[in-house]
C-alpha cells in the first residue's frame, strides 16, 4: 500500500455538498494522511465554512476559477503524499473506498491511476462511471453510464483511464507529465491525462470501490454548457495526439454530434464550443512531435480499436504486457 495518501477536493461554490463529502472522507477505514480543499474563487463562503466546521482540513484559496484542471494541479503540488485521490465536492465515498483504491494501486506497480465505481447519489442502482474509454473517433465515454448496477461492474481489471471525480493517482508520474492540462479548464482533462500516462508506459486499474456522485454539484459550468466544453476539448485532444489516419473516424463522429445537436436545438452552442477550440489548435498541433518523441507506447496500443457504435464490454480488459521501456519507467 502507498506509504502515504492525500485526498484533494477541488471546490467551486460547493458549500451545499462539502459537509457530506468531507464527512465521508473522514470516516474512511484508511484515513488520509492529508486532506486538502482547493477553492476556485467560491462566492458562497465555502472556504470559511470548511475552516469553521472542519478545522483539520487544509484550505487553499485560489481567488478565481481556474477550472477543475487548475485546482487539481494545485492540490497535487501542495500534497506531499505518494498517492493523491481527487474527489469531487458532490461525491460521497463508501468507508472502504480509499483503502481499496490504495491496495489496488499497490498491487499494480505499472499503474499510475485507479478508477473506481461511481454510482448516482440520488439512485445508487444507476452507474455514473466505472472507468473512461477513449475511442479513435475522439469520443470519450464513461463506461457503464446510465446502466443498472447489476453486478457487471464488480470485477477489477484494467481500463483506459479514470474519471477524476473519484480516482486515485500516483503523484510522481502525474507531476512528471505536467499534471492535468489547464488549457482544457474542465471536462475531458482526465481523459487527456489518461492518454498521456498510457503513452508514457503507465496503465490504469479499475477497483469497484464505491463513490456516490451527484453530478454538476456546483451548478452549470461557466461560459458554455457541458456539451460545448466536451466538443472544444475533444478537438484539442485530437489536434495534439491523434494520427492523420484516424481523422475520417473523427470526422464521422463530429458529423454525428453536429446532427444530434441540430435535432436537440443545441447546434449554435455546439458550434460555439468548436469555435472556442480554434485559438488553441495551433499550439496543440505544435506539441504533437514532442508528445510522440516522449512516448514509449505507440498510440495504437494506448487507444485500442473499439466498435464505433454502442458500449464496449462491461468487463475490464486483463492486464497487458508493455514494452521494455515502459516497464523501466514504471520501476519494474
Amino acid at each position: 500500500m502507498p506509504r502515504s495518501a492525500a485526498v484533494v477536493i477541488p471546490c467551486w461554490n460547493g458549500r451545499h455538498w462539502l459537509d457530506g463529502c468531507l464527512e465521508s472522507v473522514l470516516a474512511q477505514t484508511r484515513r488520509p494522511d492529508e486532506l486538502i480543499v482547493v477553492d476556485n474563487g467560491s462566492r458562497d463562503g465555502s472556504p470559511d465554512h470548511v475552516r469553521e466546521h472542519f478545522p483539520g482540513v487544509r484550505v487553499l484559496e485560489l481567488g478565481r476559477n481556474t477550472g477543475f484542471a487548475g485546482a487539481a494541479n494545485v492540490g497535487l503540488h501542495a500534497a506531499t503524499s505518494d498517492a493523491v485521490a481527487l474527489v469531487n465536492q458532490d461525491v460521497r465515498l463508501e468507508p472502504d473506498w480509499l483503502e481499496r483504491a490504495c491496495t489496488a494501486l499497490d498491487a499494480a506497480p505499472r499503474a499510475a491511476s485507479v478508477a473506481t465505481k461511481m454510482l448516482d447519489l440520488g439512485d445508487r442502482s444507476l452507474v455514473y462511471d466505472t472507468g473512461d474509454i477513449l475511442r479513435r473517433d475522439g469520443a470519450c465515454e464513461q463506461r457503464g453510464r446510465f446502466e443498472r448496477d447489476d453486478g457487471r461492474f464488480d470485477r477489477p481489471g484494467e481500463v483506459f483511464g479514470a474519471c477524476a471525480g473519484a480516482a486515485l493517482y500516483r503523484r510522481e508520474p502525474v507531476l512528471e507529465l505536467g499534471g492535468f492540462e489547464e488549457r482544457f479548464f474542465l471536462y475531458i482533462e482526465d481523459a487527456d491525462l489518461g492518454l498521456r500516462l498510457r503513452l508514457a508506459g503507465w496503465t490504469c486499474v479499475y477497483e469497484p470501490a464505491v463513490a456516490l456522485h451527484a453530478g454538476e454539484g456546483s451548478g452549470g459550468p461557466p461560459e458554455r454548457p457541458v456539451h460545448a466544453w466536451a466538443e472544444r476539448n475533444t478537438l484539442l485532444l485530437v489536434a495534439r495526439a491523434f494520427p492523420w489516419r484516424w481523422l475520417p473516424l473523427v470526422a464521422w463522429r463530429q458529423a454525428g454530434w453536429a446532427w444530434h445537436a441540430l435535432r436537440g436545438g443545441r447546434l449554435r452552442s455546439h458550434l460555439r464550443g468548436a469555435a472556442s477550440a480554434l485559438p488553441l489548435v495551433p499550439a496543440m498541433w505544435r506539441e504533437r512531435d514532442a508528445l510522440r518523441r516522449a512516448a514509449v507506447v505507440p498510440i495504437e496500443q494506448a487507444v485500442p480499436p473499439h466498435p464505433l457504435r454502442g458500449q464496449v464490454s462491461a468487463q475490464p480488459a486483463p492486464s497487458t504486457s508493455l514494452p521494455t521501456a515502459a516497464r523501466k519507467r514504471s520501476g519494474e
